[in-house]
C-alpha cells in the first residue's frame, strides 16, 4: 500500500444519503452535505473526485457540487469512505488493484447492507481489479508510511466487535498478505471519545514523509486524551520516528454537545493537505504546524465541526487512489 503523500489518480467521497441509519440524519444532514460539498470542490481543483450518490440523492448532490465532481450512482447507508471504500495497493503486474476488506459498520453498530458493497463497486466503477480480503478492516484504523510500516490502534483492530476469530498475529497476517505491510507499530487508543469507531487512528497519526509523523496531542492535562497522546508519542518515538505533535485538541459545540475536532485527521492529496478546522484560537497556529510538515502543498481549511458529530474528520471522508 503506497503512501498517502503519493501522487493519486483521484479521490473518492460518499454523498450522506437521506437514509434513517446516517448518522446525519434529521437536523446535521443539510449542514453534513454543505461540508462534504465544500470538501468535494476543495479537493476537485487539485485531482479527479469521484462521489458516491444514493439514486435518490442525485439532484441534491448536483445541486452543490455541480460539475466539479463526478457522480457514481450506487446505493449508500452512510458516508464514510475511508472506512467502506477500496484500498488502492501496487499489484504485482506493476499497477494498481483494490482490496476490499469486509465492512460492519464499525462492530455491527448500524444497518450496513448497502456499505458492504460500496468498496467493490467503486473500485469496478474504475475499472481496478479488486480482491477481496476476509477480513474486517476499516480505512481509518490505520496509517501507512508507504514503505511498509502500519500503525494501528489495539482499541480498535483487537476489539471482539470485527474479528473474533483473529489474535493480533493473525491480523498482522492479513495485513502482511494483503496490503504488504512488514513492520506494526501498536498504538493503545486514539481518542478517548470516539466510540463509535473504536479508536481509528486516523484522528491522531498521519504519515508526511520519511521517516516523520504528525500526531495528535492534547495539552489540558485533565484530559484523558493527554494520557493516550504521551503513550502514543512514546511508541512512535521508540518505533524509530520524528513525531511533530499538534499540541492543542479542540472541542466545538454541535447540536448541544461538545465533539473533539482533531486537527492530525488530516487528508494528504496532488499538491494539496486539507485540514479539518472548527473556528478555535489555534486553527492558525494548527494549520501552520501542519503545513510545514507538508510542503510543497497547499493548505485546505475544511469544515471539521459537523464532520466531528458523526465521527471523523475529512480524512475520513475521503479514500485516495494511488496512480
Amino acid at each position: 500500500m503506497p503512501a498517502e503523500t503519493d501522487p493519486h489518480r483521484c479521490t473518492l467521497m460518499a454523498w450522506p444519503p437521506d437514509v434513517p441509519q446516517c448518522i446525519y440524519a434529521a437536523e446535521q444532514l443539510e449542514p453534513a452535505r454543505d461540508a462534504y460539498a465544500e470538501v468535494a470542490r476543495a479537493i476537485a481543483r487539485f485531482e479527479p473526485v469521484v462521489l458516491a450518490v444514493a439514486p435518490a440523492d442525485v439532484d441534491a448532490a448536483k445541486a452543490r457540487v455541480g460539475d466539479a465532481v463526478e457522480l457514481a450512482v450506487l446505493p449508500l447507508d452512510d458516508a464514510w469512505m475511508r472506512d467502506a471504500g477500496p484500498i488502492g495497493v501496487h499489484a504485482g503486474s506493476g499497477g494498481i488493484e483494490a482490496i476490499d476488506f469486509r465492512f460492519n459498520a464499525w462492530g455491527e453498530k448500524q444497518e450496513h447492507g448497502a456499505d458492504t458493497a460500496v468498496g467493490a463497486a467503486m473500485a469496478r466503477h474504475l475499472g481496478l481489479a479488486v480482491t477481496e480480503a476476509d477480513m474486517v478492516l476499516e480505512g481509518g484504523s490505520i496509517a501507512v508510511d508507504g514503505g511498509g510500516t502500519l500503525v494501528t490502534t489495539e482499541r480498535c483492530l483487537l476489539n471482539p466487535n470485527r474479528n473474533p476469530d483473529l489474535g493480533r498475529a493473525a491480523i498482522e497476517a492479513n495485513l502482511r498478505d494483503y496490503l504488504g505491510a512488514q513492520r506494526f507499530v501498536w498504538l493503545a487508543d486514539a481518542i478517548a471519545e470516539d466510540d463509535g469507531t473504536d479508536g481509528h487512528v486516523d484522528n491522531v497519526v498521519a504519515f508526511t514523509g520519511a521517516g516523520t509523523v504528525l500526531l495528535q496531542g492534547c495539552d489540558d492535562e485533565t484530559n484523558p486524551n493527554a494520557a493516550i497522546a504521551a503513550d502514543n508519542a512514546t511508541r512512535l518515538r521508540a518505533a524509530g520516528y520524528d513525531v511533530v505533535e499538534v499540541p492543542v485538541l479542540p472541542y466545538a459545540d454541535v447540536g448541544g454537545r461538545a465533539y473533539p475536532v482533531p486537527y492530525v485527521n488530516v487528508y494528504a492529496g496532488n499538491g494539496f493537505v486539507a485540514v479539518p478546522v472548527s473556528g478555535h484560537a489555534f486553527d492558525d497556529a494548527a494549520c501552520e504546524v501542519i503545513g510545514s510538515q507538508y510542503p510543497g502543498r497547499e493548505v485546505l481549511r475544511v469544515p471539521g465541526a459537523v464532520l466531528a458529530y458523526g465521527g471523523g474528520g475529512v480524512h475520513c471522508i475521503t479514500q485516495q487512489v494511488p496512480a
